[in-house]
Parts: structure tokens; sequence; C-alpha cells
């Protein structure tokens, strides 16, 4: 009996013992310690914006990735403890991994670029972009493919890889610009009144934000002055504001008896 709980004690004071502990203590404080430092990362990368879904998801998957790293050498350093020769294990992982590397080296391309897009800030879902050329709505974004919609429907998916420059439409406010022509015999002064308190009316719109400013008498066309008017809108919503505003001038040039130029054929009949 003796003899059983010296060899219990012994155990428990060998390194075979004392070692695999201090090992997986080791192994998760370096884990801790890198996860609070990605985190951290992530967060200065956003200028202290909350994280999004996407890049939390990101997250977890890079500290899984060293969770299981930081496991595979734990146990390997256990193995040593207890005899085993851990090096033809290192270099059968290390076969398989070259091996692995070489059939999914597309496939790994499009994950590092698409981690990248993501901590990047180049785009997110609902973002306005090009890319190769294709312009469209980011309607779908995963690890491998970015998947766009243009205007007119057709849907795109573009490995994260295969683009090394993203025009995006949606970061900074749509500037719009319209012309608005009127008669050469309106008055000025009172164009200029009318489209000025127009303004007013328009930095009201939803979609509206930013500068609303009457540039001025821009050209003195054929048939017109233009002048010139320009909006800050939110990103890519120009179009919808475009027509708003196009229709708030109509109905107060006809209330203020202003003059939309237009083509016009006389016809003289001789009898």
């Amino acid at each position: 009996m003796e003899n059983i709980i010296e060899s219990i004690f012994s155990f428990f004071a060998s390194d075979k013992f004392c070692l695999p502990i201090l090992y997986i203590l080791i192994g998760i404080i370096i884990y801790n310690i890198i996860a609070i430092i990605i985190v951290r990362l992530s967060k200065i990368n956003v200028k202290g914006k909350k994280v999004d879904k996407k890049k939390q998801t990101i997250i977890s998957l890079i500290k899984n990735i060293i969770k299981y790293v930081i496991g595979i050498f734990v146990i390997l350093a256990i193995l040593e403890v207890y005899g085993i020769d851990t090096t033809k294990i290192l270099a059968s992982i290390g076969i398989v991994g070259v091996i692995i590397g070489l059939a999914f080296q597309d496939i790994i391309k499009d994950l590092l670029a698409g981690i990248f897009i993501i901590f990047d800030n180049e785009y997110a879902v609902g973002d306005y972009v090009e890319i190769n050329g294709f312009t469209g709505e980011i309607i779908g974004f995963g690890l491998k493919t970015t998947k766009i919609q243009a205007y007119t429907g057709e849907v795109k998916f573009i490995s994260n890889s295969s683009f090394t420059e993203v025009t995006n439409y949606s970061i900074t406010p749509s500037k719009l610009l319209l012309e608005v022509p009127v008669s050469y015999d309106s008055n000025l002064d009172k164009v200029e009144r009318v489209l000025a308190d127009l303004l007013e009316e328009v930095k009201k719109l939803d979609n509206v934000k930013g500068d609303v400013e009457l540039l001025g008498l821009n050209e003195l066309s054929e048939n017109a002055v233009v002048y010139n008017i320009a909006i800050d809108c939110l990103p890519m919503m120009h179009y919808g504001v475009k027509r708003k505003v196009f229709r708030m001038i109509k109905d107060a040039f006809d209330k203020n008896k202003i003059e939309i130029p237009y083509n016009k054929l006389d016809v003289y009949i001789q009898k």
C-alpha cells in the first residue's frame, strides 16, 4: 500500500505530470494574449466604431485557427515529455500541408483576400461599387467571392483574389449637379430668388445630406439662360433626388410664371 502511495506521489511530482499542465497553462496564456491583441487591432482599424458582424466572424475565425495551432504545439510538447518522437509527426504534417496548399492555393488566395477586404473596409453589403469593369450593388460577400447586382438585374460573382482595385461610390456623398434653363425673357433676379427659396425646401428632402447650393448662371445657350445647382445626397441616392427636385422646380416656375424654354414650331397657313 505504501508503495502505491509513493508511486502516486512520485507521479504527481514528476515531469510527466507537471510539464503537461505547465504547457497547457502557457498555451492558454499565449492564446488569450493574442486574442486580446487581435480584438484591439480590429477596433483601431475601424477608428473606434462598433465592429460589425462580418468583422466579428473573421475575428472568431482567426482566433479559432490560432487556438488550433497552439493546441497542436502543446500536444506535441506533451508527447515529447512522454518520450514520443514528434519529428516524424511534424514531417508528416509538413508534407500534408504542402499538398493541401498546392491543391487549394486559389481557394486560399480568395480566403486571404476576403479577410483583407473586410479588415480594410473596402466595401460591405449594400455598397455601390465598380469591380473589374462591372458596376452594381454588393448583395453578397463571402470569404471566397463577392456577389454584385447591376442596376439592370444581372448578378456577377467575382473571386476576391481576382481584382486589385475597387471603386466604392458609397463611401462619400453623391454630388448631384442640375442644369436649370430659363427663358431669355425671364427676370433673372426673380429667377434667382425663386431658386434660392426652393433650395431651402430641397434641404428638407430625404436623402439630401450636406451642401445645397445655387452655383449661379453657368451658360448662355442658344435658347436659354442656364443655371447650375449642386446638391449633396446620400450615396447613390441622387437619381431619386433629381426627379423630386425637377418636379419642385417645375411647380415653382409655373407658380411664379417663369418660362422654361422649349422648342416651338410655328405653322403659317396661306389662304
